[in-house]
């Protein structure tokens, strides 16, 4: 089971909480499996960490993965989740934990294969559970940080996109090791490398770490239910990997 994932306020952006909707109604909207697999492909890194470290082994791991998804769509329990309630992250582990209480996962561990959509790499799970679990964490703290890990690395290949956009590739690729505030660039060498005089470096790095925290911000509102919550939420999953607020985002 080996098959590659392939991989201020104005009106609120609803994105995640319309996937969950669409994929909540499959009656309702045709797109349905389309945007369970979407969902999927986001957040099945946190929900593996999980359930690792609940400690079920590599194989039955990714059977619950997948068979727990497969349970949200076709359950409906998704059209029951409330926007208005709060945060995706808190709703997908309750359902999570809901479903790991049941003999659900006794009845579909047999059934391998499913939506070829909601398939995972092993090796690639495991690499990712690795670099966030600790011994000593819960299977709550590891699916934080894993989601977390998510969030800003979702935030970062925006930010990419956009230099690649722009072509700016090389300069990204320069600016990328000192994102977080605390890494102090040598500018001289940067600046006989790319061209630049040290004032535009400084200015340019100014701009790339303000544009992360933009980017950061807006990945966050799509999974929150109002303006209020991202400081709180982005507070929350910098403590989950160890960053504080100013190191990343300023």
């Amino acid at each position: 089971m080996s098959v590659a994932v392939n991989n201020r306020n104005r009106e609120f952006p609803t994105t995640r909480w319309t996937l969950v909707a669409a994929a909540g109604h499959p009656a309702q909207n045709t797109d349905a499996a389309d945007a369970i697999a979407s969902l999927y492909r986001s957040y099945w890194p946190a929900v593996y960490a999980y359930v690792r470290h609940r400690g079920h082994m590599r194989e039955d791991a990714e059977d619950l993965v997948q068979s727990f998804f497969s349970h949200l769509l076709e359950s409906r329990a998704l059209g029951r989740a409330d926007r208005l309630r709060g945060r995706f992250r808190s709703f997908l582990l309750v359902s999570l934990k809901n479903f790991l209480a049941t003999d659900y996962q006794r009845r579909t561990a047999l059934k391998r294969g499913g939506d070829p959509r909601l398939t995972l790499d092993s090796t690639i799970a495991e690499d990712w559970y690795a670099s966030c679990a600790v011994d000593r964490d819960t299977p709550d703290r590891v699916y934080d940080r894993r989601w977390a890990m998510a969030i800003l690395n979702r935030a970062r290949r925006r930010l990419r996109q956009e230099f690649v956009d722009e072509d700016r590739r090389t300069l990204f690729d320069h600016l990328i090791p000192y994102l977080a505030h605390d890494e102090r660039p040598p500018y001289p060498a940067l600046s006989a490398r790319l061209g630049q005089s040290e004032g535009a470096l400084r200015v340019a790095l100014h701009r790339f770490r303000r544009r992360f925290g933009e980017l950061l911000r807006d990945e966050i509102r799509h999974t929150v239910s109002s303006p209020d919550q991202v400081r709180d939420e982005l507070r929350h999953l910098l403590d989950a990997v160890g960053q504080s607020r100013s190191t990343l985002c300023g």
